[in-house]
């Protein structure tokens, strides 16, 4: 395995990550904004308030794009599987 083989295995596995975790990230980012908002305005602090809707809005992203994470993921991972024997075969 090469220096520029590693560097694009990791920015391939670290874009994968990212495609991953950016969806639930935005949402549950847009949804503290808005209860955030919502908190100032009415003078309500209550922590549930905010932990619900979050966890809530994580379910929901990962029941709507989960199929679509786990297609990413696998087509990842049966990349990096076929890669061993080149790999191996380097080493040697």
């Amino acid at each position: 395995m090469t220096a520029t083989m590693a560097v694009d295995l990791m920015r391939q596995a670290m874009m994968v990550g990212l495609t991953l975790a950016l969806p639930p990230l935005l949402a549950v980012l847009l949804v503290g904004l808005v209860i955030g908002i919502l908190q100032a305005a009415t003078g309500i602090q209550e922590f549930t308030l905010t932990f619900v809707p979050k966890v809530l809005t994580v379910l929901a992203i990962a029941l709507l794009l989960g199929a679509l994470g786990l297609s990413l993921a696998t087509e990842f991972m049966a990349k990096m599987l076929s890669l061993i024997p080149q790999i191996a075969a380097g080493v040697r």
